[in-house]
């Protein structure tokens, strides 16, 4: 092979030099663009950013963005190392819950409110459009002139003309019903009894959403044990404790502007005491069963008498006949009035008084292994003004400061010790007494048979409507 000359080659490296140089300063010069452009493109990305937040809040806000605004922009530049375009495609947009009516609860936008455990949360705020769950609806007894009335157009609408009074009691049981189902699972034996009642108080104050006398608590809370039937509630430094034999009767009311609901049940941890629950339940049943437009409260009496004392309970080897408590009743409820008159007797005998359309009653029963006859014991905790009492002049300064707190708190509801401990009253009790002894106040002490002895409760409200009965605080406990 024949070689070059040596002259035309240096030419040619001096050439190859002189193109290298300028690839390589034609490369930086391409890498510090790429650098100028990356700095430049960040605060477009800022703008672009706090664009797509305002476009959000309008869509939260209800008014979409429009796409002729979205046009207005005009292009975005490319973005950088081959990135997509940033808005020539459509922009996501974050799926952002509507929130319900109520707002979020528990940090959380939902629809419908749902019950707290413990319940927390008023039964309005529940039932915002104020239809409230209706209790167990009965129809009057067939052959009965309130059966035979009870679908006429007359009727239908005298019905339809209380829904105000409906909602109102509806509402107060409701709350009843959430507290009690509340309860029956919180009590356990070894808890005092004092604490019992105020859990419960206080969870009944928050679902009935408390205000003045429009809306509130209707009595104290009952608590009786063993052979105390009725009208217990422990005042401040009662350290009783229940225990696991003991046969307690919770007994509280609700009310909304003064429409109240008066409902007890019996708890029980030992099965043995099961027969006398199961006796006092079904007599209330029977109760209600028989009540109605017309009914002869008398022969009501009868009718419970012969359910309860069909049953017997044996306790520790010996067999006892549940007898019903002869002096106490059932009774008639009016607005803010508790014992509205008319009583409904547990055992025959009774007089011939009868139930009227558009009246209230507690339907109550008392069962005891005892002798059947309650009398006063213990110490005093429940007290309620004298419906009828007229003005009486009080010469002792603290009665008439004691009696305006009664008044302003409770009107002619039924009050406790503790309450007047909780609105901050103090040294009261001589007080306390004036009021009783002028007749402005009554008292009203513990109920109890023979000590040894068991005694049962089981109570509801019901409401004599025109077309039919409704036991209003019926539940699905019982």
């Amino acid at each position: 092979m024949a070689e070059a000359p040596l002259e035309n080659g240096i030419n040619d490296l001096e050439i190859d030099d002189k193109e290298a140089e300028i690839a390589t300063a034609d490369a930086e010069d391409v890498k510090k663009k790429k650098r100028k452009k990356k700095k430049k493109k960040s605060p477009k990305e800022d703008l672009l950013d706090e664009d797509q937040e305002s476009k959000t809040e309008m869509k939260v806000d209800g008014n979409e963005p429009e796409a002729s605004s979205v046009a207005e922009e005009g292009p975005v530049d490319e973005a950088p190392d081959g990135a997509a375009p940033a808005s020539s495609t459509k922009k996501k947009k974050k799926n952002r819950k509507k929130k319900g009516a109520d707002g979020p609860v528990d940090g959380k936008d939902i629809g419908i409110l749902t019950q707290t455990d413990p319940p927390s949360i008023a039964i309005c705020d529940l039932f915002p459009d104020g239809n409230y769950p209706a209790g167990e609806i009965c129809q009057y007894k067939d052959g009965t002139m309130a059966r035979q009335l009870a679908d006429t157009e007359e009727k239908r609408a005298l019905d339809r003309a209380q829904f105000d009074i409906l909602a109102d009691v509806r509402q107060a049981a409701e709350a009843h019903r959430q507290v009690r189902h509340y309860m029956q699972r919180y009590i356990k034996p070894g808890m005092r009894m004092i604490d019992i009642c105020e859990r419960l108080e206080e969870t009944s104050r928050k679902l009935i959403k408390e205000n003045g006398l429009e809306a509130g608590l209707a009595f104290p809370t009952g608590c009786s044990l063993n052979h105390c039937a009725a009208h217990y509630t422990p005042n401040n430094g009662d350290t009783t404790v229940l225990g696991h034999d003991d046969v307690c009767k919770i007994d509280f009311g609700t009310h909304i502007n003064g429409r109240i609901i008066d409902c007890a049940f019996t708890l029980s941890f030992n099965p043995k005491y099961d027969n006398l629950l199961a006796a006092v339940r079904d007599a209330t049943n029977t109760g209600i069963r028989e009540s109605g437009i017309d009914a002869c409260l008398g022969e009501i009496g009868c009718a419970i008498q012969e359910v309860m004392e069909s049953y017997e309970v044996e306790l520790d080897g010996k067999t006892y006949q549940v007898k019903a408590i002869r002096n106490l009743n059932g009774h008639s409820v009016a607005p803010y009035r508790i014992h509205a008159g008319k009583t409904v007797p547990i055992v025959k005998g009774g007089d011939g008084t009868r139930m009227e359309e558009g009246e209230f009653f507690a339907i109550e029963t008392f069962g005891s292994t005892g002798k059947g006859v309650v009398h006063d014991d213990m110490e005093c905790s429940h007290y309620m003004k004298n419906f009828e009492a007229e003005h009486v002049p009080l010469r002792v300064a603290k009665a008439r400061q004691l009696l305006n707190v009664i008044n302003q708190n409770f009107g002619t509801l039924a009050f406790c010790r503790r309450w007047l401990d909780r609105l901050g009253q103090t040294k009261y009790l001589m007080a306390l007494k004036n009021l009783c002894d002028a007749g402005i106040v009554e008292a009203y002490p513990p109920l109890c048979d023979v000590r040894g002895c068991y005694t049962a409760q089981f109570e509801h409200t019901l409401y004599l409507r025109p077309t039919c009965k409704e036991v209003i605080s019926r539940g699905a406990d019982y």
